[in-house]
Formats: C-alpha cells, structure tokens, sequence
C-alpha cells in the first residue's frame, strides 16, 4: 500500500529524488504519487512510497521511454501508463538518470528546442542557414550524448573529443528537421568507427553487429575494435536498411 496522503519525509525525499534528476516542477499528488514534470525533458514522472523506508515507486507516461527503458512492471495500481517497484533510492536514483537521459533525446524533444532556439534566426542567406543548421547539429550531437550515455557502444570510449554523432540517414538526404534531429537516426561512434561508417565501409546487421566492406584493408579491420554488438531499436534497424544497401553496393560484405 502507498502512503497517502505522503508524509513529510517521503515527499522530500521524492522531491529530491525528482530535482536532482531534472524533474523540478512539481505538478501536484494524487492517492499517494507525486507528479512531476520538467522543461527540457518530455512526459511527466510519479514517485510514490510505502513508507520512508521504502519500497519506493515511479511511474512513466511516456510511451518511447517506457519502451526504451524495457524494466519490469509492477501490479501495483495508481498514476502513468507504467509503474516500477525499487527496494531502496539508490535503485530508484539509478533509473531516474536514465528515464531523464530519454526524456530530453527522444522525439520530438530535440526537435522542439531546435524550433524555440532558431524561430527568431534569419534563415534567408547560406550563411544565415549554416547557423541555423550548426545549432540543430550542436543538438543532434547532445541529444546522442544523452541517449547513449556519453559513450561510444562498440568500444566503450567515453573521451567527447574522441567522439561522433554519425547520421544514419545523412543530413542533407533528410525530408525534415524531426527526421534530422531523431536519435534513432544516429550512432555515437568513435572517430575511427564514424569515418568508416560514414563512408559506408562499415554496417551493421540486425543483430548490431559491424558488417565490413571487402574496400576496408585488413590491417584498418583490424584498428576497428569492438566490444559488443549495436542494442538497436526497430527505428534504428528502419533506417539501416538504406545505409546497408549503400554499403553493399561499395562491394562485398564480411561479417565479423
């Protein structure tokens, strides 16, 4: 059973929880969860409690990072589409900073800061449209940042000038600023892995492992270390079909 209404303890705790986790408006309780929401991060979050010692609760009600965050539900009944039991705050903490990282890189959070930062930006000359383009580029490469947790997911290289936000879908073949901006239409990779990637040198199949073009040497192949396999989304596999076609296209493909 939830404490409701929340007890002095358990609402500060839940208060704190949501702050240092970006969720800093808060929105009001009902039947014992707190709701809070954020300005950077889409969908609202609600933390509960059965006493202050625990267990601890959230719910989502965001549909993507629900699906993203792939966690075991509870039955217990209340507040968003999804709820999560937690033994203690430092689990609940732990999932916090992850249900924040999506929050703020999946659509169409990119997209709507790319609209508030440039609606008052001339866009008529080149040089007016390389700034509007560089500011939605900045974004793409923060929101990937995000999304995968600062690091490159083949070779685990956390260094940010080592690393790159590698388009799937280039920028210039977009049909849109939504379709530029989505995360599921990027990578982060390292440079060595962006440079081939980028040249269609390198793909990946649909178990997110590196498919590599018989135009690679060997002695390259070699420098492009991996760890593990791509965790892909089916958007991510959506628009790897083209990028798979093309490379293909530069010859022979030799699975790892």
């Amino acid at each position: 059973m939830l404490e409701a209404p929340q007890s002095f303890v358990v609402r500060q705790e839940c208060e704190k929880a949501a702050w240092q986790h970006g969720f800093r408006r808060v929105l009001g309780e009902q039947e014992g969860w707190l709701a809070f929401g954020s300005t950077t991060a889409l969908g609202t979050i609600y933390i509960a409690a059965a006493s202050p010692q625990g267990p601890w609760f959230l719910a989502l009600d965001h549909p993507g990072v629900i699906a993203e965050m792939g966690l075991p539900a509870t039955n217990i009944l209340g507040a968003g589409r999804s709820r999560y039991a937690f033994d203690n705050l430092g689990e609940l903490y732990t999932v916090l900073h992850r249900v924040y990282q999506l929050g703020v890189s999946l659509p169409d959070a990119p997209l709507r800061e790319f609209e508030a930062r440039t609606a008052a930006l001339p866009n008529s000359t080149e040089a007016e449209r390389l700034v509007v383009q560089r500011i939605g580029q900045d974004i793409f490469r923060a929101r990937l940042m995000d999304y995968w947790q600062g690091r490159c997911p083949l070779t685990g290289i956390s260094d940010p000038a080592l690393l790159r936000a590698s388009h799937i879908i280039p920028w210039s073949e977009c049909e849109s600023d939504a379709e530029r901006l989505d995360v599921h239409n990027g990578l982060l990779l390292s440079a060595l892995w962006d440079a081939a990637f980028d040249r269609a040198l390198v793909t990946f199949d649909e178990e997110g492992r590196p498919e590599f073009s018989d135009s690679i040497s060997e002695r390259a192949r070699a420098e492009l270390r991996w760890e593990s396999p791509l965790s892909l989304t089916v958007e991510h596999h959506r628009r790897l079909v083209s990028h798979r076609t093309r490379a293909r296209a530069r010859g022979k493909i030799k699975d790892e």
